[in-house]
Parts: structure tokens; C-alpha cells; sequence
């Protein structure tokens, strides 16, 4: 099916509490490099980990719309606590298509276990959401999941600090139990985990698949769009990169994220 070239050339729209989602669009670049991105990162509540469900639900349907306003052909949820605990609320109240980040990554987790052992790291909101426990599930009833809050991955990933001493014996202590279990493959549940793939990798060991939830997702963006016959045929105009508060921050922190340099990112206010 080949939709008509003025919804085919429309913006993806993405969004995420703050700079992690940006391996998102790392992803999109690398994958779907003739696709214009549009993304909106939510620095001034940053980071959504720490909220009640109803708040992250009120605070994602927010983005959303903010990003609906831009005239985009489908929504991307690169914030996996949004997309943990927000995603049947934003399909209730958006019309456009909508992919999260949990499901993709539970697939790929779910394929690359071989003892039917999979680990799930994130922030507290995402593991005790339970949503990459029930995707698991959902792709194999046989699947042992074992899920660990790593909250201070998020510093270590905006400091800089990925690697060395303190790296890894916070990694350490966060990923013990999830050693003694014995499981072979880990969800990295949060967008700035890949940023620690080098340390988590180290910790875990050779026989512990990482998995990194961004390339699954743009993986199934890319299905999806061809499906529907909704790759773009135009050259991009230009990707768009906002944020609700400190943007020269986030352009430098997302220089690390995205491996190259963002020339501009404006700074918007969203009504609270």
C-alpha cells in the first residue's frame, strides 16, 4: 500500500522526558536516514521515572499533542517509562500511530535468550510498572524475568562518567542479583543505558546479551512505515530538536548521545 506523498513526506515525531531519547534518534538516523524527525525533550520535568502513573500519563498525552501540532504522520515514545505506563492512555486520546519503546525490546529480548532467563534494568517506575515483564510474557509464557531499578545509570549518563571505578561498582551492586540468576540477556530499559553498555557488558559478562531497546523499536518503525507505505520520498527540510528548559544543556549532552553536533534546539514552554 503506498499512502499519498503528503502524508508519506510528513515528520516522526519523538519524545522523551529529557536528552536519553536521543539514542532514539541516533537509531532513526542510522536506520531510517531519509526520515525527518521532529523531537521534543522534556527537560523542565525531567525525569518522569520518579512520578506517580496518573502524572507520567497527564505529562505524555502533553508531549503528544505538543508534537500533533507539527503535523506528524506517527508518534514515537522514546521515554520507556511513557511508554511503560502511558501507551493504552495515549492510543485512548491520539489518532495518530503510536510505537513505544517496551514491546520492540521485549521481542528482541525474548529471541535472544536461549535459558528463557531475561534481566530488565530501568528506572524505578519502569520495572515496578511491570510492562516489560508482561510484553516477555506475552512473546513467551516461559520466560523467567528479573527486573532491577538502576537509577543512578541516569547521572553516570549525563556526567560523562560511563566508564571507571565509580562505574562499575554502582554497576556492580545494581546488577548482582541479576548475575546470580543466571539470565543471558538484558533489556537495557532506559534510553540513556546504552551510554553504559561498555560497563553493564563488562559487570554482566560475554555470555549476557544486551539489549538495547532503541534499535528494536526503530527496527519496527521502519516495518511499519513500509507496510503502510509511509516511507518518505521528498529530502528531509530539516530535523527539529526542542526542549522545555535548558537547551544549551541539552545540546551539549546530546552531542554525546546522538555522535554529532546538534546546530540548534529551541526552547519551548508547554502549559502546566
Amino acid at each position: 500500500m503506498q499512502a499519498n506523498n503528503l502524508e508519506c513526506n510528513k515528520p516522526i515525531g519523538v519524545f522523551d522526558s529529557g536528552v536519553g531519547g536521543l539514542s532514539v534518534v541516533k537509531e532513526l538516523f542510522r536506520q531510517l536516514p531519509g526520515e525527518e524527525i521532529i523531537y521534543f525533550g522534556d527537560t523542565a520535568r525531567f525525569p518522569y521515572g520518579t512520578r506517580s502513573a496518573e502524572r507520567v500519563r497527564a505529562m505524555a498525552l502533553q508531549d503528544a499533542n505538543f508534537l500533533l501540532g507539527f503535523d506528524v504522520k506517527m508518534l514515537l515514545v522514546a521515554c520507556n517509562t511513557a511508554s511503560s505506563v502511558a501507551m493504552e492512555y495515549l492510543h485512548e486520546n491520539i489518532s495518530v500511530p503510536i510505537i513505544g519503546v517496551v514491546r520492540p525490546g521485549a521481542k528482541a529480548a525474548a529471541a535472544a535468550t536461549r535459558v528463557r532467563k531475561v534481566g530488565i534494568i530501568g528506572t524505578r517506575a519502569t520495572i515496578t510498572s511491570g510492562s516489560y515483564q508482561a510484553a516477555l510474557h506475552d512473546f513467551d509464557s516461559r520466560i523467567a524475568s528479573f527486573g532491577a531499578p538502576c537509577p543512578l545509570f541516569v547521572s553516570l549518563a549525563e556526567e560523562g562518567w560511563t566508564g571507571g571505578e565509580i562505574a562499575e561498582m554502582i554497576a556492580g551492586t545494581y546488577l548482582a542479583g541479576l548475575k546470580a540468576a543466571e539470565i543471558d540477556a538484558l533489556i537495557l530499559g532506559c534510553t540513556h543505558f546504552p551510554l553504559l553498555r561498555g560497563v553493564i557488558g563488562k559487570v554482566m559478562g560475554d555470555g549476557v546479551a544486551l539489549i538495547d531497546s532503541a534499535e528494536s523499536t526503530v527496527h519496527d518503525v521502519g516495518e511499519f512505515l513500509e507496510k503502510e507505505g509511509l516511507l518518505r520520498t521528498e529530502p528531509i527540510a530539516n530535523h527539529k530538536f526542542m526542549v522545555s528548559d535548558a537547551p544549551e544543556r541539552f545540546k551539549e549532552i546530546g552531542d554525546m548521545f546522538i555522535e554529532e553536533k546538534i546546530d540548534r534546539v529551541i526552547k519551548v514552554i508547554l502549559d502546566d
